[in-house]
C-alpha cells in the first residue's frame, strides 16, 4: 500500500525467517564477529581469482539462510539480488547455482534494503510465498574495479572507506516467528556535484538525508519512532554530514538512536580510514548484528537506510559526478 509519495506499508507484515552472513578475516577481528554465521580465514574462500571468491561468499549466504528457514532451493519463489561488480556478475552466477527465478539488481551499496523492499512488496502481495534477498563485496575484487589494485599499495585519504568482505541474505517468508517488515521508503537519485570515489560519504549522506526525510514525512511520524535508524556505510565523514544535513531539514535524531553501520562494522584499532563500506557491509550489520539485538529484546523498531553510490569505472573517466540513492527498510520484533 502505497502512503505518501514513495513508501510502502506492508499490512500483511511479511517475516524475516531466517538470514544468512558471511565474512572475511578483516571483519572476523571486528566488534560484531559473534554476529556472524561464517567468517573465513583467507580472502579466496578455496578460489582462483577474488571474484568468484565473493560468489562464492554469496552462495554460502543463501545456503545458510534457505537450511536456518527448514526449506529446500525449490521452495524459493524469487532470488533478488545484486553486487558491484560489472553487470552483477556475482549475484548472477550465484542466481546459476540456486536455480530458482531470479530478479537482478543494481543499487550500489544500497542493493541490501533495495532487494528486501522489493521482496517484502513481492510477499505482502501475494506475489510469492518465498523470496531470498542477498547482496555481497569483496574488498579486493571492489577494490581492483572502482580504485586501485590493493597490490599497488596506493596511499588512501582520511575520507576514503574499507570495502567489506561480506555476504548477507535474508529469507521472506508471509508467516513466522521472525523480525517483520512493516514499511519501506524508496529514494531517489540525488547528486550534488561531488566526484571523488575516495569520498563516498560525502556524496551519499544528502541521499540518506533525503530517504529519511521522505520516511518521516510520508508516514507522518518522528524519529523517536524507531530504537534504532542505521544508514548503510556513510562511516563517521558522512554520518556527521548527514547529522549536520537533517538538523537543517528539522529532522534532529537523537545521537544515541542515530549509527552507522560503516562505524559500527569495524573497530578502534582497525585501518579503515573514515569506515566501512560495500554491498555486503550494511547486509551484515543487519542481517547479523542488528536483527540478533533485536531477538535478544534490545531492539524492537529499527530503520536500516542502505544508501548506494550509483558510478561506474566508466562514469569516472567520463569525468561524471557520482549519482546517489538510498532505501530506507523498517522492522519490527515483539518476540
Amino acid at each position: 500500500m502505497l502512503k505518501g509519495h514513495q513508501t510502502w506499508v506492508f499490512p500483511s507484515m511479511p517475516t524475516i525467517l531466517s538470514t544468512g552472513t558471511v565474512v572475511g578475516p578483516f571483519e572476523g577481528k571486528g566488534p560484531l564477529a559473534d554476529d556472524y554465521d561464517v567468517v573465513h580465514g583467507d580472502l579466496w574462500l578455496g578460489q582462483d581469482s577474488y571474484e568468484k571468491a565473493e560468489k562464492k561468499m554469496m552462495e554460502e549466504a543463501f545456503e545458510i539462510a534457505i537450511r536456518k528457514a527448514g526449506l529446500q532451493k525449490q521452495d524459493i519463489q524469487f532470488f533478488l539480488g545484486g553486487d558491484l561488480l560489472n553487470q552483477i556478475i556475482s549475484s548472477s552466477f550465484a542466481a546459476r547455482s540456486l536455480a530458482v527465478p531470479y530478479i537482478g539488481l543494481f543499487g550500489a551499496c544500497s542493493t541490501s534494503m533495495q532487494s528486501l523492499s522489493l521482496g517484502a512488496l513481492l510477499v505482502d502481495s501475494k506475489s510469492a510465498d518465498y523470496v531470498l534477498c542477498g547482496t555481497a563485496s569483496h574488498n579486493p575484487a571492489v577494490e581492483k574495479q572502482f580504485r586501485y589494485p590493493t597490490e599497488y599499495g596506493a596511499q588512501k585519504p582520511p575520507t576514503a572507506q574499507w570495502t567489506a568482505t561480506a555476504a548477507g541474505a535474508a529469507l521472506l517468508g508471509p508467516a513466522g516467528d521472525g523480525p517483520k517488515v512493516t514499511s519501506a521508503t524508496i529514494g531517489r537519485v540525488v547528486d550534488m556535484g561531488l566526484s571523488d570515489p575516495f569520498n563516498m560519504g560525502a556524496a551519499m549522506a544528502p541521499a540518506a538525508v533525503d530517504t529519511l526525510t521522505a520516511h518521516f514525512r510520508d508516514l507522518g511520524i518522528s524519529p523517536e519512532e524507531y530504537d534504532l535508524i542505521a544508514t548503510g556505510d556513510l562511516a563517521r565523514v558522512g554520518h556527521q554530514i548527514a547529522r549536520d544535513l537533517l538538523i537543517k531539514h528539522g529532522l534532529e535524531i537523537p545521537e544515541e538512536i542515530f549509527t552507522d553501520c560503516g562505524i559500527l562494522i569495524y573497530g578502534e584499532d582497525q585501518p579503515v580510514m573514515a569506515g566501512g563500506s560495500g554491498c555486503g557491509c550494511a547486509a551484515v550489520v543487519a542481517y547479523g548484528h542488528i536483527l540478533n539485538r533485536m531477538k535478544k529484546g534490545e531492539l524492537k523498531k529499527v530503520l536500516i537506510v542502505a544508501t548506494g553510490a550509483l558510478l561506474s569505472p566508466l562514469s569516472y573517466q567520463q569525468k561524471e559526478s557520482i549519482p546517489c540513492i538510498a532505501h530506507a527498510v523498517a522492522i519490527e520484533y515483539n518476540g
